[in-house]
């Protein structure tokens, strides 16, 4: 039985997660000119091949799929060893990289990561704004932050914020010329702003809801953004309305800036939950971070 390197091991499980040489030498700090040594030399030493590069990426061969289901969950435990040697530590340390769309990121994350960052120097928080639902063991996020009913049942889920509602808008000067919609189903004729997802590319179906059923209206105008804050800019500007996070619009409100309408058809939702893998090692400096974002409200 040939002698294998444990860091060869993990060179291959990071190129099978990411299907993608590049983003695996990237994710694990070298070169691809020396990941490909890496990968020959395993596979040389294995006598067996593990990995095909097409035009689309990188895709496992059987024996490669059978190699990653095994040794997977066993570099995993290695991983939660060592973290949990650090945990002895007095002090939490480590890098917690989360993903959470831009609203979730500043209005719930940053208070309480500026917070733990500046009284925990030795803990490094990443955040990666995404309006998709993105595989985090796949990506090699350790959390990831959603509304509660877009979050799989094989995750853990710590609610970390209200409920929410969202809200139409557009200036007054804008439903004066064009009129105000009395149904969803009037945008259509409507100067709608979008919100491209940036995981699918799919453009947002704004959701609504009908006698306790679920209305989703897709919507057409001349700007499409992949943040929030566009759309509520562009909004602000008169080119339109936009569909944005009640909360993020009420100062506009109150000001009358912007003009809300459809209030009925916006009830509100389960709010921002933290969802991370159930078999994950909950280090300290983790465990912090989701004892001091948990929602007590």
């Amino acid at each position: 039985m040939p002698r294998i390197n444990i860091n060869d091991l993990n060179a291959f499980v990071a190129i099978a997660r990411e299907r993608s040489f590049t983003r695996a030498a990237a994710r694990l700090g070298v070169s691809q000119s020396a990941l490909s040594h890496t990968m020959r030399g395993l596979e040389s030493r294995l006598e067996t091949r593990l990995l095909t590069r097409n035009t689309r990426g990188v895709s496992l061969t059987d024996a490669g799929r059978r190699l990653l289901e095994t040794i997977e969950p066993h570099l995993e435990g290695i991983t939660a060893g060592i973290e949990g040697l650090r945990d002895l530590r007095e002090t939490p340390s480590g890098t917690i990289r989360i993903t959470a769309t831009d609203h979730a990121a500043e209005t719930l994350l940053w208070p309480v990561v500026a917070a733990l960052t500046e009284h925990f120097a030795d803990i490094t928080v990443e955040i990666s704004v995404n309006y998709g639902l993105t595989d985090i063991v796949a990506e090699g996020f350790d959390a990831g932050v959603r509304v509660g009913e877009a979050i799989e049942q094989d995750m853990v889920a710590v609610r970390i914020g209200p409920d929410l509602e969202m809200a139409v808008v557009a200036t007054p000067d804008y439903f004066s010329a064009m009129g105000v919609p009395q149904t969803p189903r009037d945008l259509v004729s409507h100067r709608c702003i979008n919100l491209r997802l940036t995981s699918s590319r799919r453009l947002y179906a704004w959701e609504f809801e009908e006698a306790g059923r679920a209305l989703n209206v897709r919507v057409e105008g001349p700007l499409i953004f992949d943040t929030t804050h566009l759309c509520i800019k562009a909004a602000l500007a008169g080119r339109g309305v936009a569909f944005a996070p009640e909360d993020q619009v009420r100062d506009a409100l109150a000001y009358g800036r912007l003009v809300r309408v459809l209030e009925d058809w916006c009830p509100p939702f389960p709010g921002y939950h933290l969802y991370y893998p159930s078999r994950r090692h909950m280090s300290s400096a983790f465990r912090l971070l989701v004892d001091s974002l948990r929602y007590t409200g």
